[in-house]
């Protein structure tokens, strides 16, 4: 197995995917550099600081094709700098004296910040549309579940019946806030950094403005108000949304997981043929991709405290949170997007077993409609001796394993009020589900 799982031959399509580790490639980090330079280089001469041969040369061998990686990391390990055995690889390879305007004005802070972005922007596009397609999933799903009822469970208990689109619902509403968080997060997310130094622009002076705002309408992202080389709140924001976003997802194949236990067995994930449970016992049939699922989620929370440590840095430049950066930020991308694809896998293709769902409403004899008895005697003796008297028969067949028709039954206080076809109907599961179909409409509706 690889030092990082995410790479690993093995076990890499379980923490990540092929787009993100294409994304966050040596040779894509390569090149966003080389994008950046020349965007730099371009702006610089449209402005008349650099001569438009050498913008075009830069741009010419702006090709991460074009250079050995390997010989870069021995000069990076030589010279212990990132940026520099780039630059100077670009220097040779320029015609003429064109060379000499590689970097023009920049720090490699510059380079690798707006780099990483660039990176970032391009894998929050493919995680949002993947989201997307989660989204539309879990659409379909609630739609077509609206009505199919089960027992709805609080503190592992069941509690009061409910629908499974109604559940579904849930979910996809905290997808959505997700992808509007997104949305936001891009706002200030998306911005580049060109600055020099100390984040001044002493080299360039005024010109430097005009120069960076070209640079970033070349590069398609926003111009930054001031330098934010010590400023990573917008790095931790993303980290943020990213680690929810997982975390709904956990949550989600956590819901699955739980409710595809065999005494409960109201859900499945999928079980082509071929899928393995176990290596010993042929019967088993594991949640097992829910299972990665949720712990995808988990360790994704752990970049968290990486990129909150990363708000406090020094003076005007700091390279510890930098390093910090370029270790969790590729895998938390990779993290996150690994979830979204196997919650798609899931949800298309579920099982759902809705007599099982009405199988398990039984398993109390009907208890789990205290509630509705209760509600249905406060308008004539007044809710809280209702439930004083609810309460006492309820918690009694509980214990003797008697079914809650035959308690109400035997009960003067319930009887005197209630008849026994009243009592039938109160204790049909099938109309207290209250407004979850209207929810639902109002979910699939917004």
């Amino acid at each position: 197995m690889s030092a990082y799982v995410m790479d690993s031959q093995l076990f890499g399509d379980q923490f990540s995917t092929a787009e993100m580790r294409e994304i966050f490639s040596d040779r894509m980090t390569v090149q966003k550099w080389l994008d950046v330079e020349a965007a730099l280089s371009r702006a610089e001469a449209e402005a008349g600081i650099i001569p438009v041969e050498a913008a075009d040369e830069i741009l010419r061998v702006a090709d991460a094709d074009l250079y050995d990686l390997t010989a870069m990391k021995d000069e990076m390990d030589r010279t212990s700098h990132p940026i520099i055995p780039l630059v100077r690889a670009m220097d040779e390879k320029c015609r003429g004296s064109h060379g000499g305007y590689v970097h023009w004005g920049a720090t490699t802070q510059d380079i690798m910040d707006t780099g990483q972005i660039l990176q970032i922007k391009e894998a929050w596009s493919v995680i949002r549309c993947d989201v997307e397609k989660l989204v539309d999933v879990l659409t379909v799903l609630a739609e077509s579940h609206k009505t199919t009822i089960m027992a709805g469970r609080t503190h592992g208990q069941q509690a009061q019946p409910i629908t499974f689109g109604y559940k579904v619902a849930v979910w996809l509403d905290e997808l959505r806030r997700h992808q509007d968080r997104m949305s936001s997060a891009s706002e200030r997310l998306f911005v580049g950094q060109f600055s020099g130094a100390v984040g001044s622009m002493a080299a360039l002076g005024v010109s430097g403005l005009v120069i960076q705002g070209r640079m970033m309408e070349l590069l398609e992202l926003k111009q930054p108000t001031i330098c934010w080389h010590v400023a990573r709140d917008t790095m931790a924001e993303a980290a943020a949304v990213l680690a929810m976003l997982t975390g709904s997802i956990g949550k989600i194949a956590h819901e699955i997981f739980m409710l595809q236990k065999s005494e409960i067995a109201e859900l499945e994930e999928p079980m082509p043929a071929g899928k393995v449970g176990s290596s010993t016992m042929p019967h088993k049939r594991n949640p097992a991709i829910c299972e990665t699922i949720v712990a995808l989620a988990r360790v994704a929370k752990g970049c968290l405290i990486q990129a909150y440590e990363n708000l406090i840095a020094e003076h005007e430049r700091d390279k510890i949170g930098l390093q910090a950066e370029r270790e969790y930020v590729s895998r938390l991308h990779a993290l996150t997007h690994s979830a979204v694809r196997k919650m798609i896998l899931v949800s298309t293709a579920l099982n759902v077993h809705p007599e099982n769902m009405r199988r398990n409403l039984e398993i109390t004899e009907g208890l789990l409609l205290s509630e509705a008895v209760m509600m249905a005697l406060a308008p004539i003796m007044g809710r809280q001796e209702a439930h004083e008297v609810i309460y006492n028969i309820v918690q009694k067949a509980a214990i003797d394993g008697v079914g809650m028709k035959d308690s109400l039954l035997a009960s003067s206080d319930v009887t005197s009020k209630l008849n026994e076809m009243e009592i039938e109907n109160i204790l049909d599961p099938t109309v207290y589900t209250g407004l979850c179909e209207h929810f639902v409409d109002r979910v699939l509706k917004s």
